[in-house]
């Protein structure tokens, strides 16, 4: 990957994939030099696939890749704030940032899909509750993480209340892991980035939508003075790559999807049809990294060749 431009690999395992499925694609990643390997934090599969054999809980997974790869970032996209109280996850993934020699990167959300909080008995509760959560969570964790050694933590919100807490342990990274902020929401969401984020993404939009939200992100800053520059901008976008069209299409077939749709609502076609589409995202967005979404996980060439005929050229 450039210095100044990234590709980062992205996985949905609630669709169905074991933690050996999810080790092989990390170590596959790392040997072909992406930057980082993120995965999405769900516990129920979404459309007709099975699922199977079930889902894979994102810090735990996380945890086992810290010790088994050695240079690749990792994080979610986007841990549900709905999923587990802020305390214990703050715990959680500062444990794993010292299990990584600090490479982990926390991207948090509010939760939005429903169906899992039914599926296994979690609270769903409604859009503003779960923004004033949120919200909060964000001010705890990294209140936990940045609080000096010696130093206790306490917290008085609406839905947490924390007491003289040792805000133990710590990450390795200092003052904390980086916070990544993502979503379409026009106002509450670019708020707390420009608070909170050192990354903002825009997930699966097009380039037009995209830039706008960018432009939200950088109103929100100079609002509260803060830089918009220091905020990381990136996307992530459904991947299909062809050496020529017979593949394109049996790769698109793979995920069920369209290559025709495909080329217009993701990063699809040859690889020089991509590094084109990629050039248009920089130029109209400012992204300097990208995440891929990979959703065939035994197609392990689909990342060779990204990785040989995609990256070089950026």
């Amino acid at each position: 990957m450039t210095a100044n431009f990234t590709l980062r690999i992205f996985t949905e395992p609630q669709q169905g994939a074991s933690y050996d499925d999810l080790l092989r694609v990390a170590k596959r990643a790392e040997d072909t030099g992406y930057d980082a390997f993120f995965r999405s934090d769900h516990y129920l599969k979404m459309g007709s696939v099975s699922g199977e054999p079930g889902p894979t809980d994102a810090w735990v997974t996380l945890g086992g890749l810290a010790r088994e790869t050695s240079r690749l970032r990792l994080g979610t996209l986007m841990t549900a704030g709905t999923f587990r109280l802020p305390g214990p996850l703050a715990i959680a993934v500062a444990q794993v940032d010292q299990m990584s020699g600090g490479r982990v990167e926390f991207g948090l959300g509010s939760g939005w899909y429903e169906e899992e909080h039914t599926a296994y008995g979690i609270p769903f509760p409604a859009l503003g509750e779960r923004f004033d959560r949120y919200a909060e969570q964000l001010e705890i964790i990294t209140g936990l993480w940045e609080t000096p050694e010696g130093r206790t933590f306490s917290f008085d919100g609406k839905h947490y209340q924390l007491t003289d807490s040792p805000a133990l342990p710590k990450p390795a990274q200092r003052p904390r892991p980086p916070v990544l902020i993502g979503g379409g929401g026009k106002k509450r969401t670019p708020a707390l980035a420009a608070r909170f984020a050192d990354e903002f993404n825009v997930p699966f939009a097009d380039v037009h939508t995209a830039a706008a939200q960018f432009e939200r992100v950088d109103a929100a800053c100079e609002e509260i003075g803060r830089d918009s520059g220091e905020i990381v901008r990136s996307a992530a976008l459904v991947l299909c790559v062809g050496e020529d069209e017979a593949q394109l299409a049996r790769r698109a077939e793979a995920i069920g999807r369209e290559v025709d749709e495909l080329r217009a609502n993701g990063l699809a076609g040859t690889p020089d049809e991509v590094v084109d589409t990629i050039g248009t995202w920089r130029q109209r967005t400012g992204i300097s990294r990208l995440y891929l979404q990979v959703l065939d996980l035994t197609d392990l060439d689909h990342l060779d060749l990204v990785a040989e005929r995609v990256a070089p050229q950026l």
